[in-house]
């Protein structure tokens, strides 16, 4: 199947926090495996706090296709208490065949966005876009519906996270 025309992938849900705590939860990318939806995050390698575009966040990953890797996160979206998001490149992989991409941003983003609904919620949505992204990122994320399951996972995870 091709993925010539590729929308963005969002799921969004209420959560019972104010956008700040939230956004704070996403700044910080040791968090991110607490709330990581898909199972294969594993763990930042730098306590470091984002604070802007242009900031870059490594994470250690694995899956049953790739292994161990590591990817590089570039801060591409950031307004404080309302939207974060960043472009993955491979930093390091396990697989011989994989070797040759380290280093490529192949223009896939991940973002959240927080609307405020009163002083105490926000609707969190989160959104997974490779419109821009080469062929075969394109097939094997099948559009980025791919992550849907997860994303909705990622949510719930944020929302018991920012309750403890």
């Amino acid at each position: 199947m091709a993925y010539e025309n590729c929308p963005p992938v969002s799921v969004s849900r209420t959560i019972g926090a104010p956008a700040e705590k939230l956004f704070g939860i996403l700044t910080h990318p040791a968090s991110h495996p607490l709330i990581d939806g898909s199972g294969m995050l594993r763990e930042a390698t730098s306590a470091a706090v984002l604070s802007g575009v242009g900031d870059v966040f490594t994470m250690t990953m694995h899956n049953d296709e790739m292994g161990d890797y590591e990817m590089f996160n570039y801060v591409v979206q950031y307004e404080p208490d309302r939207q974060i998001g960043w472009e993955p490149a491979l930093k390091a992989s396990s697989r011989e065949e994989d070797q040759e991409g380290i280093g490529d941003r192949a223009e896939h983003r991940w973002s959240f966005d927080l609307v405020p609904v009163d002083a105490g919620s926000t609707l969190v949505t989160e959104t997974y876009d490779c419109s821009r992204a080469p062929d075969w990122l394109r097939r094997a994320v099948r559009g980025g519906e791919r992550w849907r399951e997860s994303m909705t996972l990622t949510l719930e995870k944020l929302d018991a996270l920012s309750r403890s």
